[in-house]
């Protein structure tokens, strides 16, 4: 047995996380980590500014690269069921510098994205109540940091209610959507895009191009299921029925309101402006409006809850594999008695999130997400493309190997190919830093430090 699967690698006496999720609970806690509600008003409007009526067919493609990667995420999450996720992985197939790399730009999404969300309730409250938007977001993260606390059963339960609500109100976006078209069907696959002078342009594949990260970026969540893979049932199977079934309502309930939006746009001003609650508002009046608004405030909660539950687990299994100092993996890998949650690493999650939103502008840091996300999809891509190399036990495996693969590869970098300098530069400046640590400092410890356990 090679060192990394050494089972003397955990902590001792590390209580394992209990397998009572099925499938159905899976996709609950996943899909709401997509938070279709939330991409649908937060995320694509700002597409929509920049993409024109191309809007949907950027996020057609960016779903196409998506199944890409889901394929990868289910047959790698069926042969390493761990609740670390991509660092696991990566770890076992590509080697643990490439693990460590794909662990701490994870840990920039943890550290980042739920508190940047949290700040956007405020904005879908103030047609009711006028709130500070910092409070309010750090309010937002130590709720969910409670609820998150709680036993992962009732986690799905309460983010599935929420879910339910998310679902109906993209159902009225496309009802009342389609039901106003002003533009003919035609518009999705002929587009154009707004230009300087308020007018319009080509849609161009240049243009689809600085626009696919974000597309992708809409429905990333999908493959957090590989998080939840030690409390499933029947790993094996379950996390790839888990991470496609939840793709593919994501891909259904974002895109169709998105196309409803485009084709029911009063005006053209309307869609380039891409205010949907204005558009919104406009078909089926203030009341409407109102509902989507309060959807919308309770989908970045619902998003929240799961991904402070989600990203514990990604820090308990860290601890697991000794990524900090002794007391401090002790710590992180408690359970809580009652509730069987990682309930230290919760509170390090959601605690830290909470005194963000409420004290740092860390908005701006945003613009780098969806840059993390593809260079991890590359990563997992990539590990896809070695893994059958390897002797393990195999569960699904994705049809047409090794076409997914190499397709998401090839589209990855043709997209990162045409993204912001900036954000590459503050990928590229994450990579190396974890790279310098790796090399400098654990890499000399490798019997002591940073050795992925054996779970399934």
């Amino acid at each position: 047995m090679s060192r990394i699967d050494d089972a003397q690698a955990s902590p001792a006496r590390t209580e394992n996380l209990p397998r009572v999720l099925t499938v159905f609970g899976g996709v609950l806690l996943t899909l709401s980590c997509v938070t279709p509600a939330s991409s649908l008003f937060i995320v694509v409007p700002p597409l929509v500014q920049t993409q024109g009526t191309g809007v949907v067919l950027t996020l057609v493609l960016g779903a196409l690269v998506s199944l890409g990667v889901a394929c990868c995420y289910s047959e790698l999450g069926t042969r390493f069921p761990h609740a670390g996720g991509e660092y696991s992985i990566v770890a076992r197939v590509l080697g643990r510098g490439a693990g460590w790399v794909t662990f701490v730009m994870s840990l920039t999404m943890i550290v980042v994205v739920p508190p940047v969300i949290a700040l956007g309730t405020a904005d879908y409250l103030s047609a009711f109540v006028g709130l500070d938007p910092s409070l309010t977001g750090a309010a937002v993260m130590a709720l969910a940091t409670a609820t998150a606390l709680l036993d992962v059963r009732s986690n799905a339960l309460v983010t599935g209610i929420f879910l339910g609500i998310e679902v109906l109100a993209a159902a009225l976006v496309a009802v009342f959507g389609f039901a106003n078209a002003e533009r003919p069907v035609s518009t999705l696959v002929a587009p154009v895009v707004p230009d300087a002078a308020g007018g319009s342009a080509p849609f161009t594949a240049g243009v689809l191009l600085t626009g696919l990260t974000v597309g992708i970026f809409t429905f990333q969540g999908f493959g957090s299921a590989v998080y939840l893979s030690e409390e499933l049932r029947d790993p094996r199977r379950s996390v790839a029925r888990t991470v496609i079934c939840s793709l593919l309502a994501s891909v259904l309930i974002i895109v169709v309101p998105t196309a409803a939006v485009v084709l029911g746009a009063p005006t053209e001003a309307d869609l380039a402006g891409a205010d949907f609650t204005a558009i919104v508002e406009s078909w089926g009046g203030p009341v409407l409006a109102a509902f989507v608004s309060l959807t919308v405030a309770a989908a970045i909660l619902n998003a929240v809850i799961v991904m402070v539950l989600q990203n514990a687990r990604v820090l308990y299994a860290s601890a697991r594999d000794r990524a900090w100092p002794s007391a401090v993996n002790r710590a992180l890998t408690r359970l809580h008695p009652r509730w069987r949650s990682p309930w230290v690493a919760t509170l390090a999650v959601g605690l830290p999130g909470a005194v963000l939103a409420g004290l740092a502008d860390i908005e701006a840091l945003i613009g780098v997400t969806g840059v993390v996300v593809a260079a991890l999809y590359l990563l997992l891509a990539v590990a896809a493309l070695r893994s059958r190399r390897q002797r393990a036990e195999h569960g699904w495996r994705m049809p047409l190997w090794p076409v997914p693969a190499v397709v998401t590869i090839a589209a990855i970098c043709l997209a990162l190919a045409n993204q912001e300098t900036t954000d590459l530069l503050l990928t590229g400046g994450v990579v190396a830093l974890a790279g310098l640590y790796y090399a400098c400092h654990l890499r000399s410890r490798r019997e002591t430090h940073w050795i992925i356990s054996k779970q399934s």
